[in-house]
């Protein structure tokens, strides 16, 4: 299953290059072409490049004609250009069949994407820090991904935490919702503005690194202040990773924000989706209806059978 893999790098500047160079013969290894865009390796202050580089980056995959656009990896850059990025000619190249798969930064992307387009991307790994992990790539990652390039990805399921779901109330399945999101700080920051998707009734997952329990309550209290959080079907948390705990935090951790949250808002709170800064990461379709339905601890979420596009 030989495919064509473009990979750029449209927020920070690749840093760590031995993972960058094992993520890419890793591919290679699996079959796939893999083609390298001109500036993938280029450097301005942290920036791969700088704004103009990367934006002409950004439609040069789209004009690629591959059948994954990857990133090398996320950091920061998107929100600095998300008013110059060409969204239609992004949304053209997703109908021609190019999947434009990425996470962290990332998110800024997908999230304008969706409210200018409605065009579905994919929530998944980076070049660098997956498939070049010094440990290997993580398995269940990519038979996710290979799913995706074979267009046989159909859903996911986890269990839940037992100690997050003990206190989760009855739950009923979710239909035909919308599933948006990804890292919690980047998509709070595009709070009020045009590239905030204006999405009601959906699913919205959220995951986030080295944020510290305070900052994600604040976040989500931001979002709930905002109306956003009481207008979605379900929240969806994935993994907060990199949090560094304080003696006077006297037991404040993700457990009670999770508790306080759902004492505070009507859609049920899911916890304990495999997604996020971690090596197994699921890939989930950013824009596309869902159904979610729990078994106890165990949830499934199902977006059915997406067709590969021909070219």
């Amino acid at each position: 299953m030989k495919k064509h893999i473009y990979i750029y790098s449209p927020s920070s500047a690749v840093r760590d290059k031995a993972a960058f160079k094992r993520g890419v013969k890793r591919l290679q290894a699996l079959g796939h072409e893999v083609e390298l865009d001109e500036a993938v390796l280029a450097t301005h202050q942290r920036f791969a490049g700088d704004d103009a580089t990367r934006l002409a980056a950004i439609a040069r995959a789209a004009a690629s004609g591959a059948d994954v656009a990857l990133i090398s990896r996320g950091g920061y850059g998107l929100t600095r250009i998300l008013d110059q990025i060409p969204y239609k000619a992004v949304a053209k190249a997703i109908d021609r069949g190019t999947e434009f798969v990425g996470l962290s930064d990332f998110t800024a992307f997908q999230s304008a994407l969706l409210a200018k387009t409605g065009a579905v991307t994919w929530a998944g790994p980076a070049i660098g820090e997956d498939f070049g992990a010094e440990a290997g790539a993580d398995d269940i990652m990519e038979a996710c991904f290979d799913d995706l390039l074979g267009g046989q990805g159909e859903g996911t399921g986890w269990r839940m935490p037992a100690r997050d779901s003990a206190d989760l109330p009855a739950f009923r399945s979710i239909h035909d919702a919308v599933l948006w999101g990804g890292n919690l700080c980047v998509l709070t920051s595009l709070l009020a503005t045009p590239w905030f998707p204006a999405i009601d009734k959906g699913v919205l997952f959220l995951e986030d690194v080295n944020e510290h329990p305070y900052r994600v309550e604040r976040m989500l209290d931001q979002l709930r202040h905002a109306g956003v959080l009481g207008r979605q079907k379900a929240i969806v948390l994935g993994q907060f990773t990199g949090i560094r705990k304080v003696p006077h935090d006297r037991g404040f951790g993700m457990q009670a924000v999770v508790t306080r949250l759902r004492g505070l808002i009507k859609p049920p709170v899911l916890t304990g989706l495999p997604f996020g800064h971690v090596p197994t990461k699921v890939l989930l379709p950013v824009g596309a209806k869902v159904e979610v339905a729990a078994d106890g601890r165990n949830v499934f979420m199902v977006w059915g059978h997406r067709h590969p596009h021909p070219h």
